[in-house]
């Protein structure tokens, strides 16, 4: 492997401003506070959400009805698509019966 091509890989402790949950781990990110945990010192990186706070994880997660999305999607397609095929009708029986004069 080539030397000094990869980034610095250090201890730095994630804080969720949400929960207040933290977890130690190494990593490239880094920050400009810094704390010793567990005899180590890392840099403190917070994030606004993480697995701790996310709706998905959390079992919070609202359901969306998209069913409800689809069919308004489909009503809106007919309505469109019946006003052009109407539009589109009255033109071609006057040009048939125009050349047929």
């Amino acid at each position: 492997m080539k030397s000094d091509i990869h980034p610095e890989y250090h201890p730095v402790v994630f804080v969720d401003l949400s929960s207040g949950y933290e977890f130690l781990t190494r990593s490239t990110m880094t920050s400009e506070e810094r704390r010793t945990v567990d005899g180590v010192e890392a840099y403190v990186v917070r994030l606004d959400i993480t697995a701790d706070s996310h709706p998905f994880f959390t079992g919070e997660q609202r359901i969306v009805d998209t069913a409800g999305r689809v069919e308004r999607f489909r009503r809106r397609y007919q309505r469109g698509a019946a006003a052009e095929e109407s539009s589109d009708t009255p033109a071609t029986e006057e040009a048939t019966t125009e050349g047929d004069a």
